[in-house]
């Protein structure tokens, strides 16, 4: 459970926006879309892969 404590006169869609990146950093959207669907350990590696390549061409582009 995420506890967000409101301070003394804070603005209640302030205290909304903090509950909401908390909320995103706990990756439980991103389980749940995961979930829904079943994949294959193969397809999963191979999608790994090509983000590790991915990410490795930026690198580069960086350098």
């Amino acid at each position: 459970m995420i506890i967000i404590p409101v301070k003394e006169g804070e603005n209640i869609e302030r205290a909304l926006k903090r509950f909401k990146r908390k909320f995103e950093k706990t990756g439980v959207i991103k389980e749940l879309r995961d979930r829904q669907k079943y994949t294959k350990p193969s397809v999963k590696r191979r999608e790994e892969l090509k983000k590790a390549i991915y990410v490795q061409g930026l690198q580069r582009q960086e350098d």
